[in-house]
């Protein structure tokens, strides 16, 4: 009963905060002729309520494309199709063709302000809640602290802000929502039900591709210790079944002619606009914390490599950034190995693929939230960086108050939750093995825990700075983008940090390999 009297104040208090941050500013407020995000979404429900299905992935003169034209997955139109069937009811206005475009009004504000929230509440926060109690725990000390992991996780600003704050909801509410139930489902042995959980993510928002290869390989490699001859073979054959299943009912109205699918699988990747669409080797320099517009700061990439050779070795790089994590979690498949393989992995595709968004790194972020009862000093620290690498986006919207609360907010719940200062040794950040293979080479590791903490202070130090200087210090004429610009670079400098330490974790865990012992 204590458990979930507690567990019950931790929810309560993270609904407040996130319909605290709803009442503020939105992406677009007030700014035509393309408003922003809260425009797009609305203006899905009116694409999806007036007009036929066949046409909602189509350029047609009730449907202009060029103004937020939809691309995202099935699911993600059939969520809007429901929300603008209750719009409908409460006022036609807000959903009317062509005349509703850049609608704003309170009430209608309210409304989808309350999607939102109905969205987290329906599919996110009770994963969160049954991840947290299925986290293994003995005794009643430890049960109090699973509230504690369920806040952390809940309190998270970069998912606040950016579903509540920015508004866009495919972001938490469902998609990483569904992954997370996908998560949850394997850590039960219930295979079947993860893969149509996941497949119900990747069926919201494409991006979900970030984590499917880590699904992939922790259900291929379980495949193969059970068999392939026998038991294995048979669980491989149910498991791709119910992906075909799943995704054969999420397509099927779009399943009438292929011309129809083509359309749909054309805006979910739009090649055409541009291998790096998101103007990852433009100039001036994008504010996105991955490695290409960090590099574009230096080298004008765009201008001395052909988009082709773009695709190419952007592919490269991703795929042997890859490489050596799924290895391994085929090899020896483990839930430990595979939630901190949706970490690499994700990081990867946001460090150095191609057509990316800085709200990405949400999609990185949702598995280290799973492993901060883990690594919570570590997990803690990232969190902190994927938000502040979003900084001029949340600028942008106005959200620097939201934003100037909710981080040092999350930063004391993770103290007060795991005292993250104390869990700074190498055994505390699992690189127990990856040390004692160095001994006798490395000197410094008697010091760690200390340059650690130092480098988590001077690290925080200076994204509480440049925040600061970003909000209150007008930039040098000459350099007008030189706050944006030093977020990114600095975002993107910790989370290829962050990328090998993941990596070490994972290559020289020797947990893994008792791990897979136990399931085969």
């Amino acid at each position: 009963m204590e458990k979930w009297s507690l567990m019950t104040i931790t929810v309560l208090l993270a609904l407040t905060v996130r319909w605290t941050v709803s009442l503020g500013s939105y992406s677009g407020a007030g700014k035509p002729p393309m408003y922003g995000d809260y425009e797009a979404q609305r203006h899905w429900q009116e694409v999806t309520y007036n007009l036929p299905i066949r046409q909602w992935y189509f350029n047609t003169s009730d449907n202009n494309l060029l103004y937020w034209g939809l691309d995202y997955p099935p699911l993600t139109a059939y969520h809007s199709f429901l929300c603008a069937y209750i719009a409908k009811l409460i006022n036609p206005d807000w959903i009317a063709l062509h005349t509703s475009r850049g609608y704003e009004s309170q009430p209608h504000k309210l409304f989808m302000r309350t999607t939102v929230f109905v969205a987290d509440l329906l599919v996110y926060v009770p994963a969160v809640i049954l991840y947290c109690f299925s986290l293994k725990e003995t005794s009643t000390k430890k049960k109090a602290s699973i509230s504690c992991v369920a806040l952390c996780i809940l309190l998270y600003p970069g998912l606040i802000l950016i579903d509540h704050g920015h508004f866009q909801y495919p972001y938490s509410a469902m998609s990483l929502g569904f992954a997370l139930w996908g998560v949850l489902f394997l850590s039960y042995d219930w295979d079947l039900l993860g893969s149509v959980a996941f497949c119900l993510a990747v069926n919201y928002k494409q991006m979900e591709l970030y984590h499917s290869l880590p699904f992939f390989c922790y259900l291929l490699g379980k495949c193969f210790k059970k068999g392939l001859k026998g038991k294995g073979l048979a669980l491989l054959t149910k498991i791709a079944g119910t992906v075909v299943v799943s995704f054969a009912v999420c397509w099927l109205p779009f399943c009438t002619d292929m011309e129809q699918i083509m359309q749909v699988l054309r805006r979910l990747f739009p090649i055409d606009r541009g291998l790096f669409e998101a103007c990852m080797f433009s100039s001036p320099p994008p504010r996105l914390a991955n490695i290409w517009c960090s590099l574009t700061v230096i080298v004008k990439i765009k201008n001395i490599v052909s988009p082709q050779t773009q695709l190419k070795l952007s592919f490269a790089v991703t795929f042997l950034s890859l490489l050596p994590t799924c290895v391994k979690l085929t090899i020896q498949p483990s839930l430990r190995g595979f939630k901190f393989a949706l970490v690499s992995c994700a990081l990867s595709f946001f460090l150095f693929s191609f057509q990316v968004h800085e709200k990405s790194i949400l999609l990185v972020s949702l598995p280290v939230c799973l492993i901060i009862n883990e690594i919570p000093f570590m997990a803690t620290w990232f969190l902190l960086v994927s938000t502040f690498s979003m900084l001029p986006l949340l600028l942008k919207d106005g959200l620097l108050l939201p934003y100037a609360v909710t981080t040092p907010a999350f930063l004391s719940a993770c103290l007060a939750s795991f005292a993250i200062f104390e869990k700074t040794s190498a055994e505390d950040l699992q690189l127990k093995p990856f040390s004692l293979s160095l001994k006798g080479y490395v000197s410094w590791f008697k010091s760690f825990p200390k340059i650690v903490r130092s480098l988590f202070l001077l690290s925080v130090t200076l994204m509480g700075v440049l925040s600061l200087m970003s909000a209150a210090v007008p930039p040098p004429q000459r350099f007008p983008d030189l706050f944006p610009v030093s977020v990114s670079v600095i975002s993107c400098l910790h989370f290829l940090l962050f990328l090998v330490y993941f990596n070490v974790v994972i290559l020289w865990d020797s947990k893994n390999s008792r791990s897979q012992k136990k399931m085969s």
